[in-house]
């Protein structure tokens, strides 16, 4: 008799848990919402994060995936440090989102003093992997090639400039890694956004440029600009006649990610919410065009994953920060 009692109390608290386990998922499943949300990019208009956030943002809308609202905020100053400070205050805040870039690691790694502990955001999702390329104008008809390049950035020393997105960031990494390799003292500009960089180069206001394929398209469509060489291990589909860096000898390539970010104490249910929603996003035919037309690449991430995945850039990124240090010429 007794062991029948203890089984029907181990039945019913089995029962109990299970009814407990399913009112949590059910309200996180029900989550919504209620207040239009914030949606941060942490670079200026019309630069690679720039045009893939207001694409995401129609496609939401035109496919009704979710009735809730997203209004896009730039946010570039400081090298992202503006925006990452926004996301940090607003701790705990369900209805503000960002969409990230590599200056997510650098700018910290820059910047200690600003406290920011990339491990302490919400892990949403990761939609894609950028690339970069090292633009010209097609005026500079005795460039063609990397070595081409090195000679005449050598030629012209501190006059020689890149411009780039955000001081100490991706394009200034890439661009310090290219002056210690190849011995050059090239100059790198600042500038808001990946758009602005782009129409620099066509108006022949720098001298190079490292964009993303979605920054340059349409001037290198116009014929405007050309691309030298590719930072990435294969060559790209869409630049089939472009070499990468690998193929000269030297073997560096670089990605950037295009992720999802949450605030620090983001509840579950809004990040379980927001996950779903951009789960439904990266499988969507109209993102996957996307990736393709732009030349992106990587599987999709979310969660315990992609915080992994977050920690592991920045120790990457801090050892290639150590690395360019050791390589720099001497004054």
């Amino acid at each position: 008799m007794l062991r029948l009692h203890l089984r029907q109390l181990r039945i019913g608290v089995a029962f109990i848990l299970a009814a407990l386990l399913s009112t949590c998922v059910t309200a996180a499943a029900q989550w919504q919402p209620n207040k239009p949300v914030t949606f941060i990019v942490m670079a200026g208009r019309d630069g690679g994060a720039d045009k893939a956030t207001r694409f995401i943002v129609d496609l939401i809308e035109r496919n009704q995936l979710t009735k809730a609202k997203f209004e896009v905020v730039n946010i570039p100053g400081n090298s992202g440090a503006d925006a990452l400070q926004e996301l940090q205050r607003r701790a705990g805040d369900d209805h503000i989102i960002l969409f990230t870039l590599n200056s997510f690691y650098t700018t910290p790694i820059d910047k200690p003093e600003l406290k920011i502990d990339i491990g302490a955001f919400a892990p949403i999702a990761r939609l894609a992997e950028d690339v970069f390329l090292l633009w010209v104008h097609t005026d500079r008809k005795d460039i063609n090639t990397i070595e081409d390049f090195v000679r005449e950035a050598r030629t012209k020393g501190k006059d020689w400039v890149m411009s780039g997105t955000g001081t100490g960031a991706e394009d200034h990494l890439l661009t310090e890694f290219l002056n210690a390799t190849f011995g050059l003292d090239m100059s790198y500009r600042a500038l808001k956004g990946g758009g602005a960089v782009a129409k620099e180069l066509t108006e022949k206001l720098c001298d190079s440029t490292v964009n993303n394929p979605s920054e340059q398209r349409k001037y290198y469509e116009a014929g405007i600009t050309k691309p030298i060489v590719a930072i990435t291990p294969a060559r790209i589909t869409q630049f089939q006649s472009t070499p990468t860096l690998r193929e000269t000898g030297m073997d560096f390539n670089y990605f950037m990610q295009r992720s999802v970010v949450g605030p620090p104490s983001m509840t579950k249910a809004a990040q379980a919410y927001y996950a779903d929603l951009f789960k439904r996003v990266f499988t969507s035919a109209d993102w996957q065009n996307y990736r393709k037309k732009n030349s992106l690449s990587g599987e999709w991430l979310s969660g315990p994953d992609l915080a992994a995945y977050w920690l592991k850039e920045r120790e990457k990124h801090a050892r290639w920060k150590m690395t360019i240090e050791v390589l720099r010429p001497a004054p």
